[in-house]
């Protein structure tokens, strides 16, 4: 059956126990060109530091090289977190990355850091209440519409005779949504981790909506976790090595992501079990037919217009195989 929303996936570069960094990155450019040729519709990267499991710290560079490598795939961030970055140097970038791939760029935008309290002070990241002043300074950038007083009227961004490309803001409470509405923003939802229902989050943007050049009506996007494998009983057993993962995440343990073999020989504390037994309903796992009606009821009850799917397995032949499964259990035709 044909989905009646289009499909994407998102991308952490997860860096699996047993394989190098290298081969890692070389894995990002294989799994862009399997779901350009299945006929997703996007790829984006979120924007992680300090996490020895996870090679996604620079976006804009995955970007730009699964771009290279692809024809039709939209590529972007999900999401280039703004409080690490001057608005300027975000401008420059993916006004780049426009400039080098028109029409197939998207700049999603997120408020979190992205990484541990460590991590931010390395990062010099401001604080969360700055966020709306860096989003307006991003804008003011792109727009030139600085006031003639102001200091950086006087900075022109390079490259020029570009503007950035589709613009989007991320959530996991809802917080942002009238924001990215007002703006005439693309608004996605991080289902994939956030316990809190998204459907009031996609009410209140689109009725805050005010159409812009990049988006003429209001976009949605909720980003699912997926593991799907030819029976459920596979896909629960792949499953595990995300399950451990994020309840050593969670209590403050880092390592690279382990084999399913060796998730289950780990003796989890009670609060670590805790961890997953909570974190666990927002995954979803089975067989193609078990994943595309938890997909279909899920999204169906937000009316999203997108769904993107996150998915975390040891084996990189075995999360492609994954991807795979459900394009096809969605009827996505496969691109030439």
């Amino acid at each position: 059956m044909a989905a009646p929303f289009a499909l994407s996936l998102q991308d952490l570069a997860p860096i699996a126990e047993g394989t190098s960094t290298a081969e890692a990155m070389r894995e990002t450019i294989l799994l862009a060109q399997e779901a350009d040729r299945l006929g997703y519709t996007r790829l984006w990267y979120a924007e992680h530091h300090g996490m020895p499991s996870i090679a996604s710290s620079v976006p804009e560079i995955l970007i730009g090289s699964a771009a290279a490598h692809t024809q039709n795939l939209r590529v972007g961030s999900g999401g280039v977190m703004l409080l690490n970055h001057a608005p300027l140097r975000i401008a420059e970038a993916y006004r780049t990355l426009e400039g080098l791939f028109p029409g197939r760029i998207d700049l999603g935008i997120g408020r979190a850091p992205g990484g541990d309290g460590y991590a931010m002070r390395a990062l010099r990241s401001g604080g969360g209440e700055e966020f709306s002043a860096y989003l307006a300074e991003l804008m003011a950038f792109d727009e030139e519409t600085f006031p003639p007083e102001h200091p950086y009227s006087r900075v022109p961004v390079s490259p020029g005779g570009i503007r950035l490309p589709p613009m989007w803001l991320l959530g996991s409470s809802g917080a942002s949504a009238s924001a990215a509405g007002q703006l005439g923003f693309g608004y996605a939802f991080a289902a994939h981790f956030s316990h809190t229902p998204p459907a009031p989050a996609f009410e209140a943007y689109r009725y805050a909506f005010k159409a812009s050049d990049a988006f003429p009506k209001p976009r949605t996007m909720m980003c699912v976790s997926v593991v799907c494998a030819p029976t459920d009983e596979e896909a629960q057993y792949l499953s595990y090595s995300q399950a451990v993962q994020w309840a050593l995440f969670m209590t403050g343990q880092q390592r690279r992501l382990m084999s399913p073999e060796e998730a289950h020989k780990v003796v989890l504390t009670p609060q670590q079990q805790a961890v997953i037994d909570h974190q666990s309903t927002l995954w979803i796992v089975g067989s193609p037919t078990t994943v595309r009606d938890a997909i279909l009821e899920k999204a169906g009850a937000s009316e999203v217009d997108e769904v993107m799917i996150t998915t975390t397995i040891h084996s990189y032949e075995l999360r492609r195989r994954s991807y795979a499964l459900i394009a096809e259990a969605f009827g996505i035709q496969p691109r030439k």
